[in-house]
């Protein structure tokens, strides 16, 4: 009973195996899947997925790479999508500032726009974070996220980040990195997390997880990622698996 609570099926790289993909999780126990569409080209996808599999759902939102590539009229249909019954979130949103492409203020203006969209309607949001901890704080508290909440995507902070984001009323949901030899971090953070505020995902094809780190990632290795967060937490498996699916479940409104 696993939920890969981010995955990105749609991705080119899924292009000639998409339905094994998928079947593979499914063998592997994972009976809910949040694909994520961010951009022009993956929502249209990412809902034409969730539409054919009853156990996959959808996000919508702009990434923040792309934010440069945003124009006017996207944001109303963001707002739009977000009336179908398997968009279940905004995201993925936030700020990247590791790659060049978007200007920070590019990022930060659209990472407003989409806060203020989720408030109005009372949607959670996944936030995409990458070397920009202390601005995603700031726009997350300025603009009120706490109403909505969310999931902090594949967390790399500090505990102090994490609890920051534990107060802002997120999920934390960690990735192939803590099954990583050397991820003394995210292990460190996953061990202090408490339960009903943990969530397990893939981010596949990327971000493969221990003993096949540098491959394809799938949604299927979500289970290595469930055994990692299950021994670190001291529990089984199953009771794992069972907890952050009804997290998944109970943030955004899974069947």
């Amino acid at each position: 009973m696993l939920t890969d609570s981010h995955t990105h099926l749609n991705a080119e790289q899924f292009q000639e195996d998409q339905d094994e993909v998928i079947q593979r999780a499914r063998e592997a126990s994972v009976t809910r899947m949040v694909n994520v569409g961010f951009n022009r080209e993956t929502i249209p996808s990412s809902i034409a997925l969730a539409e054919k599999y009853d156990f996959i759902y959808t996000t919508v939102g702009w990434h923040p790479v792309d934010a440069i590539d945003m124009m006017p009229g996207d944001l109303e249909w963001i707002e739009s999508l977000c009336q179908h019954e398997k968009v279940v979130a905004i995201g993925e949103i936030g700020l990247d500032y590791y790659w060049d492409k978007s200007p920070k203020e590019v990022q930060q203006r659209v990472f407003r726009e989409q806060i203020r969209l989720a408030r109005k309607l009372q949607m959670p949001i996944v936030i995409h974070n990458r070397d920009a901890h202390q601005d995603i704080l700031t726009i997350l508290k300025e603009e009120k996220a706490a109403e909505v909440g969310g999931i902090m995507h594949c967390f790399s902070g500090s505990w102090e980040t994490a609890k920051q984001c534990l107060d802002m009323n997120f999920h934390i949901s960690f990735g192939g990195p803590v099954t990583f030899k050397n991820a003394k971090q995210p292990k460190e953070v996953l061990a202090q997390v408490p339960l009903d505020r943990l969530l397990i995902e893939t981010d596949a094809p990327y971000l493969t997880p221990h003993p096949f780190r540098g491959k394809r990632n799938e949604s299927a290795y979500v289970r290595l990622v469930a055994e990692t967060a299950a021994e670190i937490k001291g529990i089984s498996l199953e009771e794992l698996a069972e907890i952050t699916t009804n997290n998944a479940i109970a943030l955004l409104g899974l069947k």
